[in-house]
């Protein structure tokens, strides 16, 4: 068992349940590894410049919008905190924060498309990101391997995926999410 991030969006369940068939036939190319889900948590476990914030810095691509999807209140989480609040004020502060992160991310499908065709374009002409990576004592990416060969789909459906290939089906994934509706898209972790 272990963690993995889904992308999740405003019509997510009719998504999934009205096409099911559908999903069903392309959801391994639309499924992000549990190495992505290690990728966006690196900020909250390394000292030095997480590995998207390099990239960002590589690329010349602003990648707060993935942060602020990360920040999108889940309701169970959301109930949690309102629960174990000491105060009205506190449970009136959550419920602010939560609705300054859900303003973040609202409509954010075509911002986040677009970030990740300029990633994909961009990095797809590098081909030692590796190498330009931060050495770290905290390697659980694998950055040697997971970083390399950026344009050749190494894994199967989420399992053994590199970054390029976890990007494509990030995108993949909006463009039929988009396709059928979406206008806001966020990070769950499970």
């Amino acid at each position: 068992m272990g963690l993995d991030i889904l992308v999740i969006t405003d019509n997510f369940e009719q998504i999934v349940n009205g096409h099911v068939n559908e999903y069903t036939d392309v959801s391994n190319e639309h499924s992000l590894s549990r190495t992505f889900c290690d990728f966006m948590c690196r900020r909250v476990i390394v000292e030095h410049t997480p590995e998207l914030d390099q990239i960002g810095n590589i690329t010349g691509v602003d990648i707060i919008p993935f942060y602020d999807m990360e920040a999108y209140p889940d309701q169970e989480g959301l109930e949690f905190f309102l629960e174990t609040a000491e105060s009205e004020e506190e449970r009136m502060q959550i419920l602010a924060e939560a609705e300054t992160d859900k303003a973040k991310v609202s409509n954010n499908i075509d911002l986040i498309l677009q970030i990740l065709s300029v990633l994909i374009e961009r990095l797809s002409t590098i081909d030692n990101l590796p190498d330009l990576l931060l050495e770290t004592d905290v390697d659980t990416l694998n950055n040697a391997t997971y970083f390399a060969d950026f344009n050749i789909d190494k894994g199967e459906g989420y399992i053994g995926n590199n970054f390029g290939q976890d990007l494509r089906n990030f995108k993949r994934f909006l463009e039929y999410a988009k396709l059928h509706g979406s206008n806001t898209v966020w990070f769950e972790y499970n």
